[in-house]
């Protein structure tokens, strides 16, 4: 029985990586992202990444690879993931309401010419929506990268990465192969 549970969550798996190398929007939708972030970093912005539970994890595992390296040795690249401030996160929380964590962050460090790149499997998490909406009050891009339905962020991306899935787990894989093509991409770009 468990050998079955194991085997239907591989086949959903590979369902989402297959309809992804399917899906050509979504890969030209990658593309501008690559393109966006190459264009900040090379104009002295920096990359904010914001996302909420697991999310968050991939946040500051793909802010991480800039800053550190993901495949090739080259000079950090300025990113920050906007989950990883406890004391700004919890006195934003306490203070104004969990809803404002990331956009007040966003107000503070965002700069025009910056990319801010948001995650959220439903698409309509109020504290990413709301930062998404600082973003673009700041001139600062957006990349949102959601499931097949990206609700409220839809129209709040400048780039829209849709994973082909309205199942958490799988979207929350396509996120990281998603992040993964996004840094070695950016970083294949600017060594170029």
């Amino acid at each position: 029985m468990m050998q079955d549970e194991i085997r239907i969550s591989l086949m959903a798996t590979r369902q989402v990586m297959e309809d992804m190398l399917a899906d050509s929007t979504l890969q030209q939708q990658l593309v501008k992202a690559v393109d966006c972030c190459v264009s900040a970093l090379n104009s002295g912005g920096k990359l904010m990444f914001v996302g909420n539970g697991g999310s968050a994890a991939e946040a500051q595992h793909f802010s991480a690879e800039m800053v550190g390296r993901f495949l090739q040795e080259r000079k950090p690249l300025p990113s920050i993931a906007l989950t990883t401030d406890t004391s700004a996160v919890t006195a934003i929380g306490n203070d104004y309401g969990y809803e404002h964590v990331f956009s007040r962050q966003v107000q503070a460090l965002g700069r025009k010419g910056d990319v801010l790149i948001a995650m959220s499997t439903s698409g309509r998490s109020k504290n990413i929506v709301m930062a998404m909406q600082a973003a673009r009050s700041a001139g600062i891009s957006t990349i949102g990268l959601t499931g097949i339905h990206p609700r409220d962020m839809g129209e709040l991306a400048d780039v829209s990465l849709k994973v082909p899935s309205s199942h958490t787990p799988q979207i929350q894989e396509g996120h990281l192969v998603l992040g993964h093509l996004l840094c070695g991409m950016v970083e294949k770009q600017l060594l170029s």
